[in-house]
């Protein structure tokens, strides 16, 4: 009998990919932007998650939920999200997007990812996709929704302390944010500052990174 075993993808790209194709079937980042509320698109991009590690990475509710600093509950409505709910707010009958509405939306992406072909390919295109979000909202907005859904109901102003409980196991591009608050100043006053000093200090290492390979590279060549 043969053994299924999880395929080895980017959970994170994979979940990147499947927002943005959950965006394309709501309209396009053109009509999301003209949104007067946009405290929904967390919970978008917080189903794409779940549904990628439930499909892909062949986890359990109880692990995704710990996984994402979410309920098993939240996880269940995701999953248990019907069609019919994204044809209610498609159609105006529902104004706004919750559990059951995302996670039906992030399940239509995915199926059409999969149907495509597409969603092995997220690891290349994700990256493309990425700095079209950024443009359109000033910030690496994947990594700033999960940020923005671990810090929720903290209370601002706060701490170094505070906030490594909360974001442990976060990445901006491969750098664990854990190390990024060890670069910023505190207390941080409210989430817009947070993400925007974190935005910083990634970059403020990159060129760091840059300066330093670019040392290594005259050293090697004897300049």
């Amino acid at each position: 009998m043969e053994v299924l075993r999880p395929q080895k993808v980017n959970y994170e790209e994979a979940a990147m990919r499947v927002f943005m194709e959950s965006i394309n079937l709501l309209g396009g980042l053109k009509r999301i932007i003209q949104f007067r509320n946009l405290t929904w698109v967390p919970s978008l991009a917080e189903a794409a998650y779940v549904i990628v590690l439930k499909n892909e990475g062949m986890k359990g509710n109880k692990e995704i939920a710990a996984e994402l600093g979410i309920t098993e509950e939240t996880v269940r409505k995701v999953l248990r999200a019907k069609s019919e709910e994204v044809e209610h707010y498609i159609k105006g009958e529902k104004e706004e997007i919750d559990e059951h509405i995302a996670g039906g939306i992030a399940k239509l992406a995915y199926e059409k990812l999969k149907r495509e072909g597409k969603l092995e390919f997220a690891a290349e295109i994700g990256e493309a996709e990425a700095r079209e979000l950024e443009l359109a909202f000033d910030v690496d907005i994947f990594w700033a929704l999960r940020v923005m859904q671990a810090i929720k109901g903290l209370k601002f102003p706060v701490g170094r302390e505070e906030l490594v409980e909360r974001v442990s196991g976060i990445e901006i591009r491969g750098v664990p944010i854990v190390e990024l608050l060890n670069e910023i100043s505190f207390p941080v006053r409210t989430p817009a500052e947070l993400l925007h000093k974190l935005k910083e200090a990634r970059k403020t290492r990159e060129i760091a990174s840059k300066h330093l390979s670019l040392e290594e590279a005259i050293e090697r060549s004897g300049g």
